[in-house]
């Protein structure tokens, strides 16, 4: 069994953004992004802070907006309106999940494609759904695609299944998935709650992606041997041997499911720590764009 840890792979992906980084210093151009927080939510909090601490490390340019949980639609819209005007922002990121009384998609609407580093706009979806390398992808697919890419896991003509069918991963993950090229050319299946003999199809798989947001949910009837199993999952369970009374698991037992798999991401240390390197990967693409290097 091989262990796809993200670790490694994130700092790949740093070295190429610090290389075009540095491409772009030399021409006169800082890369930008702005990240907006609303509300208070712990786990929200700790990623905005992981992107903040990421970009100083690169030397990027960036903006934290920080906006009370009882921020006002219309308030929201214009802070994002002001940081389309913004010359030295290149990507705009808002912290989902927002406050419950905020529609989110509303505020999705709002960002200038070209700077939707999320890759959750309308324009940006439907690029990557025709193939068109100048749209964004959502950073945790674009992830899991380099992981296998760099793992050296065949993709084209592979069986995937897709546990999860939310635009953020599930949709995204297979539109890149079928695509051509490097990491694509897939055969893909989206599976999820409302599946028939779920494990049936599941054992179909050559890769199985789980994002379903349940701990635990895929064990070893759902896992065929030899198959590839990513895990994008990011559960916190109770756990009184843990020091904080708690502990963060994947959508996949690994420990029972780890001995069938050719290879498998573990939780934590696998996808995760590829979402915020992806992110970085796109502001910086975002900045070439747009300066037309």
């Amino acid at each position: 069994m091989k262990l796809i840890e993200g670790k490694s792979i994130a700092e790949t992906v740093y070295g190429e953004c610090l290389e075009s980084f540095e491409e772009l210093k030399a021409a006169g151009f800082l890369p930008g992004l702005a990240v907006v927080l609303v509300g208070e939510d712990p786990a929200s909090r700790a990623y905005v802070g992981s992107k903040e601490k990421k970009c100083q490390e690169l030397g990027m340019h960036s903006v934290k907006i920080e906006l009370p949980a009882e921020t006002k639609q219309e308030d929201l819209h214009q802070v994002i309106l002001d940081l389309n005007a913004d010359e030295t922002i290149h990507g705009i990121l808002v912290q989902l999940p927002l406050p419950n009384h905020l529609d989110e998609d509303a505020v999705i609407l709002r960002i200038d494609p070209a700077k939707d580093v999320d890759g959750l706009h309308p324009v940006n979806l439907g690029k990557l759904a025709m193939d068109d390398p100048t749209g964004f992808a959502p950073c945790t697919p674009s992830g899991c695609q380099r992981m296998l890419v760099e793992s050296g896991i065949e993709t084209s003509g592979a069986n995937v299944v897709i546990v999860g069918r939310s635009l953020l991963v599930g949709k995204s993950l297979a539109l890149l998935m079928m695509g051509k090229g490097e990491g694509g050319n897939a055969t893909v299946t989206i599976a999820h709650s409302r599946t028939k003999d779920l494990k049936a199809v599941t054992r179909e798989a050559d890769i199985l992606v789980a994002a379903i947001g349940i701990p635990h949910f895929i064990g070893p009837d759902h896992v065929k041997e030899g198959a590839v199993v990513v895990d994008v999952g990011i559960n916190r369970i109770a756990d009184p041997t843990a020091p904080r009374g708690s502990r963060l698991v994947g959508d996949v037992d690994f420990d029972a499911v780890k001995d069938k798999c050719e290879a498998i991401t573990p939780v934590p240390g696998g996808v995760g720590r590829m979402t915020i390197a992806m992110l970085m990967a796109n502001t910086i693409r975002a900045c070439r764009l747009k300066e037309g290097l």
